[in-house]
């Protein structure tokens, strides 16, 4: 099935704001063997709206707009919609009723704005909007549908996931089975990989394709599949890739599944019974904000010590006066003293610990920005190494970030 997404809203052309609902739509759809056409972002504009529906169902069956549905005057979507399928705006007792309740879980008072949300065309069908006020309207015409969905994207995700795709995947049945398969992958980059793994790559029945999706530190690789078979597939793509895992061997595999690299470290602390800190400095509490973010993170992680200055390095982490005079917080000495540090505060059998350049000011010829020492204790090991890591100070943060978690899962799984 081909999908157009259409992106409304002038905060997206200036940059004010971030199209994040489109790749959210994709991600989704991709799995199921939908394909996605093309990703129009347009303004609260109501001729060029119709023009970009109009160019949509050209190439596409379904069309999914996100934003200008709001009740202020530059929300211009809905009114457009009624326009171009017909019917008029009146006002629907039940996205009424459901608007007063979302008001009333956030603790809020109805205005005539709010009540605005309530009028949809009378040529769709509404879907309910059960985490906002701005209802999800479906549209037919020749066999062809557009759904319209708001543009906050918690709320898009929430009820993509809950109503609409279901609705879409029922009305559009996919012909044939679809799976998928992943292997996170480190110590490649994206074209060595490919060079490694090229023959079994090329001999893979037509019906499996390999994509490569690289990151800091990390490919993933996913083998898709489909075929009418059932049976077949699902035995071909397992064996596949097992056999994958076998040849790049557990030194490479960070894990056989889509999980984020946070989750694999934090699962591999909790089946060996560790517990972990960390002490940043350059990532700035980075490195714990993602393991946190992780639901359960507590049975593993007891917390951080942000050791931005030298004072905090000395004073909470017991890294030597000595140490940061002769070789600078920037160095394999200090990173080390504060991973044991962090060990002996917080009371764990792990840490991370980081200190480094972010930039953009404060480089040097022998340590330019980018330098980033980090440290991974364990019970059995203290291992430090330094990276240089280009990009802008967002870009180092987070490379260093993953490479400490990549660093930390290799070193665990020694002993």
């Amino acid at each position: 099935m081909n999908v157009s997404i259409i992106a409304i809203g002038d905060e997206l052309l200036i940059g004010q704001v971030i199209d994040t609902n489109s790749g959210d739509i994709a991600i989704r759809l991709n799995p199921m063997g939908w394909r996605v056409n093309d990703v129009q972002v347009i303004a609260d504009n109501s001729d060029d709206i119709i023009r970009a529906i109009d160019r949509a169902f050209e190439i596409s069956n379904v069309v999914i707009t996100t934003g200008g549905l709001g009740p202020t005057k530059d929300d211009i979507t809905k009114a457009t919609l009624c326009r171009y399928f017909g019917g008029e705006l009146v006002e629907n007792k039940d996205v009424l009723e459901n608007v007063k309740r979302v008001i009333e879980r956030r603790g809020l008072q109805m205005n005539e704005l709010t009540a605005r949300q309530a009028f949809v065309p009378t040529s769709c069908e509404v879907i309910q909007n059960q985490v906002g006020t701005a209802p999800i309207m479906w549209f037919e015409r020749d066999g062809k549908v557009l759904v319209a969905m708001p543009g906050v994207p918690f709320e898009t995700r929430e009820m993509l996931d809950s109503a609409v795709l279901p609705r879409l995947f029922s009305r559009f049945p996919v012909d044939g089975h679809i799976e998928h398969r992943n292997v996170m992958v480190t110590g490649f980059s994206e074209s060595l990989l490919a060079m490694t793994i090229a023959e079994w790559e090329n001999a893979l029945p037509d019906y499996l394709h390999l994509a490569y999706l690289p990151n800091a530190g990390i490919v993933r690789l996913r083998i898709d599949g489909h075929h009418p078979d059932k049976a077949l597939l699902m035995s071909e793509i397992n064996y596949q890739h097992s056999q994958l895992v076998k040849m790049l061997g557990t030194e490479h595999v960070l894990a056989d599944k889509d999980i984020p690299l946070e989750e694999i470290l934090l699962q591999l602390l909790i089946d060996k019974k560790f517990t972990i800190a960390t002490a940043e400095s350059c990532t700035g509490g980075n490195i714990a904000h993602l393991i946190t973010s992780i639901p359960g993170s507590s049975e593993a992680f007891k917390g951080s010590v942000v050791a931005y200055s030298n004072e905090v390095k000395h004073n909470l982490l017991g890294v030597s006066e000595a140490s940061l005079s002769e070789f600078g917080a920037v160095s394999q000495q200090v990173v080390e003293q504060m991973a044991e540090g962090a060990c002996r505060a917080l009371n764990t059998d792990c840490a991370i610990a980081t200190s480094g350049i972010a930039g953009p000011d404060g480089g040097s010829d022998k340590k330019p920005v980018g330098t980033v020492w980090i440290a991974v204790k364990t019970p059995t090991r203290l291992f430090s190494f330094c990276h240089r890591f280009p990009g802008n100070r967002q870009r180092v943060i987070f490379r260093a970030s993953m490479a400490s978690m990549i660093m930390a899962v290799e070193e665990i799984r020694k002993g």
